[in-house]
Order: C-alpha cells, then sequence, then structure tokens
C-alpha cells in the first residue's frame, strides 16, 4: 500500500529561529508553517497532527512561508473533506499546536505514545506548550490509543517512537510512490538534519531542536531518524507550504 502525503498548513509561529535551531542562528527572526498532514490512499482517511484551531491568517505571514494557511475545515475542504469523515489521527506529539482541532473528528481514532498522555495531565512548569483540554473530549468519548512504541497502524504507515522534541514523540513513516518519506516526530527544519557547512566542520552531523528534554538524546535521534526512510520530512519546514504533496 502507498499513499500521498499532502502537508496542509493549518497556523504558524513567529520567533527566534534558535528556538528550532540549538545552540544555532540565535536572534534571527523567524516564521514557521504548523501542518497537518492528510495521507491519501487505502480505505481509511488518515490525518498526521490536527494543527491550530484559530490560526493567523495574514499575507505577511503566508508570504514569509511561501503558502496558503488554511483553517482546519478549509484545509479539509481541498481534499473533499469534514472534520466527520477522519478515520484516524496520528500524532507526533501533544504540544497545543498539533492537537487543537482533535475535538472536531469525532469518528477518528486517535494514536499518541503513552508518554505524551502522562506529560498532557502532569506537565512540567517548562512544558507549558501542554493543554489538556484539547484532548479531554477525545478521551472521555474512548477516541485515543495509547502506543508504547514503535507501531504498524495501518498498511505502509508505522509510527517509531523518536524522543528528540518529547518524550513521547513519534515519526510516521509513510511508503510512496516515490519511496519510504518520514513524517518526523520532532519540530524541525531541513537544516536540523542537514546542517549548513559551518556546523558541520564542528563535527555535528545534525542540530538538534531547540525545544527538546536531553539535548544529547535528541542529536542522537536525529542522527538515527535519517536512517528510517529515504526522505526525510522536518515537522515545520517551510519549504512544504508551497506543495501539493511530499516528497516531490
Amino acid at each position: 500500500m502507498t499513499y500521498r502525503i499532502h502537508p496542509i498548513v493549518m497556523g504558524t509561529k513567529v520567533f527566534d529561529k534558535g528556538m528550532m535551531t540549538y545552540q544555532h542562528d540565535y536572534g534571527t527572526p523567524y516564521t514557521i508553517p504548523i501542518y497537518c498532514w492528510y495521507l491519501e490512499g487505502g480505505d481509511k482517511k488518515i490525518l498526521v497532527d490536527t494543527g491550530e484551531m484559530n490560526p493567523v491568517i495574514s499575507a505577511e505571514r503566508e508570504k514569509a512561508i511561501g503558502g496558503k494557511i488554511h483553517t482546519f475545515e478549509s484545509g479539509l475542504a481541498k481534499y473533499g473533506l469534514k472534520p466527520e469523515d477522519i478515520d484516524i489521527i496520528l500524532h507526533t506529539h501533544l504540544h497545543n499546536d498539533h492537537c487543537e482541532n482533535d475535538y472536531k473528528c469525532e469518528n477518528a481514532k486517535i494514536y499518541v505514545h503513552e508518554k505524551e498522555l502522562a506529560r498532557i495531565h502532569d506537565p512540567h512548569p517548562l512544558d507549558f506548550r501542554y493543554l489538556e483540554d484539547y484532548i479531554g473530549d477525545v478521551e472521555e468519548k474512548g477516541q485515543v490509543v495509547a502506543l508504547t512504541g514503535d507501531t504498524e497502524v495501518a498498511p505502509g504507515i508505522t509510527m517509531i517512537h523518536t524522543p528528540a522534541h518529547t518524550e513521547g514523540g513519534m515519526s510516521v513513516r509513510v511508503e510512496t510512490q516515490k519511496g519510504s518519506a518520514l513524517i518526523c516526530g520532532f519540530c524541525t527544519i531541513l537544516e536540523n538534519l542537514y546542517p549548513p557547512k559551518a556546523v558541520r566542520a564542528m563535527d555535528m552531523e545534525v542540530i538538534p531542536p531547540g525545544t527538546h528534554v536531553d539535548a544529547y538524546q535528541a542529536y542522537e535521534t536525529l542522527v538515527r531518524a535519517k536512517t528510517l526512510a529515504e526522505h526525510i520530512l522536518p515537522l515545520h519546514e517551510p519549504k512544504w507550504a508551497g506543495m501539493e504533496s511530499v516528497p516531490e
């Protein structure tokens, strides 16, 4: 079974680039897209993450990322879908900007690592990006499936534990007609996985995410992630915003 991966921008953040690239480029203004990924193929309607509930939509932000920003509803409508049509949601992690629209998908089964569920209900003060209100309804309705490790959730789709950004981060390996692709389960851009020459000259193979629990573990996880598929898709890479499907 193969799929087409459609990155749909459902939000943005404007901040210091160092929030993405640990120890590098602090002080550089940067805009990242927040994606919901539609995996087209098979007999199930599958999303990876659900984006922001009320995204800021402006010409300035769209120019910065090179693509259109959608609401959850308008983004799904591009593919003839409504929230109630979604069968499966695969969560990279449960920071708010990745799960704010879960409650709208009343018929979806939602897969997430058990460590993310534990953290969203008992966050450390540093974990202000977790807010349990966003998953309360779907938990009460029994829609959430807690994973303990790597799991094949559908033919051609495997969730892989990659704790580089959060303890329960899960990357999603998808088989496509152009080979296997890994939607990273950690908040990065292409530069994290493929650093510039100046960084490589310091004997660094990757740049950890700017936000992480353990910098050393994050580094090793990114190195490993690059071996897991033929195409690596960092979770907030602006390049994908102007593309209908990835990999090209």
